[in-house]
């Protein structure tokens, strides 16, 4: 099941899309329900989809440095991967019941990499 417009229209980053955009993009996201203790994404592997938190508590760490930060809904990650063509930089792993939503990397360039333009 794609997210919802409302779903992302909360994500702060997403907000400024236009309606249209914003339609496009909620089709193209895939929703994934993840139980505490499972990876979203796993430092060092490729970075191929782009992820918002819609609901729960997601913990990001990095190599033997343990819990860098707590994700909450409305907050985003696998960005930099994607806009920079690395590996994963960090381990995302849900504290709590979560639930995501994540995009190709087609579909990051072709709506969400714009927005980072814009905080430079």
């Amino acid at each position: 099941m794609p997210a919802t417009i409302t779903e992302l229209s909360r994500i702060g980053l997403l907000s400024s899309l236009p309606g249209e955009q914003l339609n496009v993009l909620a089709t193209r996201m895939q929703r994934e329900e993840l139980q505490p203790g499972a990876v979203a994404v796993e430092q060092g592997e490729p970075g191929e989809r782009f992820y918002v938190v819609l609901s729960g508590l997601l913990n990001v760490s990095q190599g033997g440095r343990g819990g860098r930060t707590v994700l909450k809904p409305g907050d985003y990650f696998g960005e930099v991967a994607l806009a920079m063509d690395i590996p994963r930089t960090a381990t995302v792993r849900a504290m709590t019941p979560s639930v995501v939503a994540s995009c190709d990397r087609a579909t990051f360039d072709e709506l969400v990499r714009p927005l980072f333009a814009d905080d430079v």
